[in-house]
């Protein structure tokens, strides 16, 4: 057993190595970085994308990162329910203009700061161009200093989905080895490679039964790519099927919290300490990145 998971780890590494372009490190002189900013995305709806979210932004935060979780499902949020918040504003009141983004802030687990969305209000399901600079130019403007922040996107290829994978450094698609969820999330990185010239883009596949099935699922979607499309995908981690996630969920606290030493947990560990080593690129993509400003000035140091 302890071979297979050795050999299935040398083939991950091995296959992130083949298809990785070469990355700049972010790292000034003084040892800070800049706010590293990733969009955590699917084709698909049900793959386990916020327990991805929550997960991930825990044990950041326990390795000493400032973390920041924007809720971008602006039509059905559940970021506030998985951890058990009921927070009075959220970001309907930001982009009506009734509330500024710092009074929307929440306090989440081990410091973790979220910025809520709105459920059931169809009218910012589709932000206009006013409304995503007012975004941009807030979050830049934000006096909370951030290591990471980690956009829970709602799933599928609307508009605000191409928005927030744009605006975003770097895109974590989420899928699992279910073949319709392997079909859509081809889907989204087409629209977006086509589209709007996402040239790279990393994979986790949820739900997985061994390593074996999750690297099966990143050689099908790195074949097809290749094939037809310019771009890349890194593979940074899978996450075995659980049946105490259900438990987490219900509980509204993560899985890495209630079940630390359970082989999920450690997955999701194995994921965060890859997320913090991936080196980061200075370069901004063509789009207007959140950001963009302090991303500029730690290139220029």
């Amino acid at each position: 057993m302890a071979d297979h998971a050795s050999r299935s780890t040398d083939q991950a590494c091995t296959l992130r190595a083949m298809n990785s372009p070469e990355r700049t490190e972010t790292e000034t002189r003084s040892g800070q970085t800049a706010t590293r900013v990733f969009s955590i995305t699917s084709g698909k709806g049900g793959v386990g994308k916020t327990a991805v979210v929550a997960n991930l932004a825990v044990l950041l935060a326990r390795m000493g990162k400032r973390v920041l979780i924007l809720d971008a499902d602006l039509g059905l949020a559940n970021i506030d329910v998985v951890f058990g918040l009921a927070p009075s504003h959220n970001l309907n009141h930001f982009f009506s203009g009734e509330q500024g983004l710092e009074s929307i802030l929440v306090d989440g687990p081990e410091g973790i700061k979220i910025l809520p969305a709105g459920s059931g209000v169809q009218r910012f399901t589709r932000l206009d161009s006013q409304q995503k600079m007012r975004l941009l130019e807030a979050l830049d403007s934000m006096n909370n200093d951030f290591d990471f922040v980690l956009i829970d996107t709602e799933a599928g290829i609307s508009e605000n989905v191409t928005y927030f994978n744009t605006a975003a450094q770097e895109i974590l698609v989420v899928t699992t080895p279910e073949p319709t969820a392997i079909t859509d999330a081809y889907a989204l990185m087409k629209l977006l490679s086509n589209q709007y010239h996402e040239k790279h883009f990393n994979l986790i596949v949820n739900f997985i039964r061994n390593e074996d099935e999750a690297l099966d699922v990143y050689r099908k979607l790195t074949m097809v790519a290749n094939r037809y499309l310019d771009i890349s995908i890194d593979f940074i981690g899978s996450i075995p099927r659980d049946r105490l996630m259900v438990d987490a969920i219900r509980k509204q606290q993560t899985l890495v919290q209630l079940f630390p030493e359970s082989r999920t947990s450690h997955a999701f560990e194995a994921l965060a300490r890859t997320v913090v080593q991936e080196p980061q690129a200075l370069e901004p993509k063509g789009s207007i990145q959140f950001f963009w400003k302090r991303l500029l000035e730690f290139g220029a140091k």
